[in-house]
């Protein structure tokens, strides 16, 4: 919260010190006032703009250490912080007494209106006080003194002045920043703000009376003869006698349409450079997962595919043989194709795998002539044979290794079949145990695990 209002109040200070020194002795008065307004608006909500930017990032991957934690226990002592309670309770009575003299100013205008005699001028209503006033507006009542109305003392430069602040509204804009300065009541740029605003007013409402026809100089006498220094309601509009030098300046300067589009276009790079500076920088970090990227079969691929696959399949699998060539454009488009184009064509011609290879024969035992010493040892004794085969006892027999269990995880099950010795199958092509774990994580169909042949381990569905 101190970070926004300090943001803020920077931000209002940059831009009322470009009006003193850009725009105040200018003669474009509706753009200022808009731009004073504006000023308001962009203090409260520059500071409220974030700009987001993402960082990618790789995942990081937690490193545990079975190493125990160690805590330390320390004594903290409480204190109570007063300063907060203290700087609210100011606040707040700064906030009461700005909201009693805002109100007690705006319940002053409301018992004038009451209990005076009004003569309405339509759409315009003049309330006439019986003391002595200059004259002032507050909305559509214009407050003028009765006898100096009824003796018509009082010119019609004036009375078309203060109309002039109730056709444009000024009473709104008064009312916006009285409202803004009980709320801000420890920023002192309100209070200079506010008295621009009001001057400025007194220069669209000059304008409009000397655009009417009525001759500067005057006009002037005029404001010299109804100024005064007494005080009136801070919510209406007076002829005011500290405002006229600078008002008389004014009426006197005429600002070229190309110094204009000048002051106004510098208003845009400073606006850039508030809402860089005192916006906010919000970066967040984006986690990159490497994906592998499917490719896609093309359709003359996938008709090529279906009719070598429906060629193979026509022949029953215990005859099929499917040439090399035609293998690898099978596996080829295969790979390429993806799961929806997969279940839409023919499927995978597999083959049976090849059978063992037979155990090459014994060399037959050389043959020895009658009467000649044979250089052959003689064969050791026949062990005892056991009615239950074991191996203390010589067993001649020799059970098949079992599979390992089965495992859910097809993957793990795979690297412990290739712990054993497993060679693995897929349709007839042989592959080693590391080339079968990636087939198997690659896949996204349902993996079969086939060890009715182990040793021999058929895979499906890769």
């Amino acid at each position: 919260m101190e970070l926004y209002l300090l943001k803020s109040a920077a931000i209002l200070a940059v831009l009322f010190a470009f009006y003193k020194v850009a725009l105040e002795n200018t003669s474009m008065h509706t753009f200022k006032r808009f731009y004073l307004f504006g000023s308001l608006l962009a203090a409260f909500l520059i500071p409220l703009i974030t700009f987001t930017s993402y960082m990618e990032v790789s995942p990081i991957v937690p490193i545990y250490s079975e190493v125990s934690p160690q805590f330390n226990y320390t004594e903290v002592e409480q204190t109570l912080n007063f300063w907060p309670i203290v700087l609210w309770a100011i606040y707040g009575l700064g906030v009461l007494f700005f909201s009693i003299k805002f109100f007690r100013n705006l319940f002053g205008l409301i018992q004038q209106i009451r209990k005076n005699p009004k003569y309405k001028n339509t759409p315009f209503i003049n309330v006439l006080l019986r003391e002595t006033v200059i004259p002032h507006t507050f909305f559509n009542y214009i407050f003028l003194n009765k006898k100096q109305f009824e003796n018509r003392e009082i010119p019609q430069e004036v009375i078309f002045h203060e109309e002039t602040h109730a056709r444009q509204k000024h009473s709104l804009d008064i009312l916006f920043v009285e409202l803004l300065q009980i709320v801000f009541w420890f920023n002192p740029l309100f209070f200079f703000i506010k008295r621009s605003i009001k001057l400025n007013h007194e220069f669209l409402a000059d304008r409009a009376v000397l655009n009417a026809g009525t001759e500067t100089s005057d006009y002037q006498k005029i404001l010299l003869a109804f100024s005064s220094n007494a005080a009136t309601p801070s919510l209406a509009h007076s002829l005011n006698y500290s405002s006229i030098k600078k008002r008389f300046t004014i009426m006197k300067t005429h600002t070229s349409k190309r110094a204009i589009w000048f002051r106004s276009l510098l208003i845009l790079p400073l606006l850039s450079v508030l809402i860089y500076g005192f916006s906010t920088k919000e970066v967040l970090k984006k986690e990159v997962h490497s994906e592998l990227v499917q490719q896609k079969a093309t359709k003359a691929e996938i008709e090529e595919y279906n009719k070598l696959a429906k060629k193979h399949n026509a022949v029953d699998i215990e005859e099929r043989i499917i040439k090399k060539k035609d293998l690898e454009r099978l596996e080829t488009i295969y790979r390429k194709m993806t799961d929806e184009q997969k279940a839409n064509a023919e499927p995978f011609p597999e083959c049976l795998p090849p059978p063992p290879p037979k155990p090459p024969k014994a060399p037959k035992p050389p043959k020895v002539k009658k009467g000649e010493k044979s250089d052959i040892p003689p064969p050791p004794p026949a062990p005892k044979v056991s009615k239950t085969p074991s191996a203390e006892n010589g067993n001649l027999y020799m059970a098949p290794e079992a599979p390992p269990a089965p495992i859910a995880d097809p993957v793990e099950y795979v690297k412990e079949l290739g712990k054993r010795g497993t060679t693995f199958y897929i349709g007839p092509h042989k592959y080693s145990t590391d080339e079968a774990i990636e087939m198997v994580k690659k896949s996204t169909n349902d993996v079969t695990i086939d060890v009715s042949q182990y040793p021999i381990v058929h895979l499906g569905g890769c």
